[in-house]
């Protein structure tokens, strides 16, 4: 198991804030460094999200909407009808359902995930649940492949403190950006009952560091989130 993969397996055990179900097992690995800049060792819990269906039932689970604040999420978006939104991380689709609405019918949201499973399963929940402005990718571990110039937003939830290389993967999202398009980091603070162990969370100055290392103006956000903070960046001079 390869640590790019490792960084969206485990951002999503850390997006639902519980452990991991019996299934699919889970294997096991040394700690280890790769040299990234900022990159951190993860431990040695591994899991792939092979059965999407059997992990709705956690990242789906209405208890997640008390500490998540989806629509609090959404709003510090300031998304404006028509605009296209990037979803990285996506999952089962949690987020999808707030930034469909948030972009109305003359938007795009892009749900783009790592995992074959998450991205077959969001499709069949799109269809029954009528996501006409969604359309769930599969991405690269290490690039996330948005259109140079063209996303308005980028959604990263409960998933940045995995990420290996985050300077030279922030420049890809700086890349994808428009003029004044913005890049919202929502990840776990040291205090929060939810995520992972303290040791492998990053304090959100950290975050705003990385941003900025790859091309972004970057600061911490004001929110009502208890269990998590708010990092934005911008295209520098946009």
């Amino acid at each position: 198991m390869t640590n790019r993969l490792r960084f969206f397996v485990l951002g999503m055990l850390a997006a639902c804030g519980a452990p991991a179900p019996s299934a699919p097992p889970a294997t096991t690995t040394p700690p280890a460094h790769d040299g990234a800049a900022g990159h951190h060792a993860h431990g040695s819990l591994v899991h792939r999200f092979e059965n999407a269906d059997a992990w709705a039932k956690q990242f789906d689970d209405p208890a997640r909407d008390a500490w998540q604040k989806p629509a609090d999420v959404v709003a510090a978006m300031e998304i404006a009808p028509g605009m296209t939104v990037a979803d990285i991380g996506a999952g089962t689709g949690y987020f999808e359902p707030w930034l469909s609405r948030a972009v109305g019918a003359g938007g795009k949201v892009l749900a783009l995930d790592v995992e074959d499973d998450m991205v077959r399963y969001m499709r069949e929940r799109g269809a029954k649940e009528h996501w006409e402005n969604v359309t769930p990718a599969k991405v690269a571990f290490d690039d996330p492949a948005l259109p140079t110039g063209r996303v308005d937003r980028v959604l990263i939830v409960d998933t940045w403190h995995h990420i290996a290389g985050r300077e030279a993967y922030a420049a890809k999202l700086a890349a994808g950006l428009t003029a004044t398009g913005r890049v919202l980091i929502v990840d776990f603070t040291k205090e929060s009952k939810h995520g992972p162990p303290p040791m492998h969370r990053l304090a959100p100055d950290q975050v705003v560091r990385e941003l900025s290392a790859g091309g972004l103006s970057a600061q911490v956000l004001p929110t009502t989130l208890t269990e998590q903070y708010i990092v934005v960046g911008t295209r520098k001079g946009g």
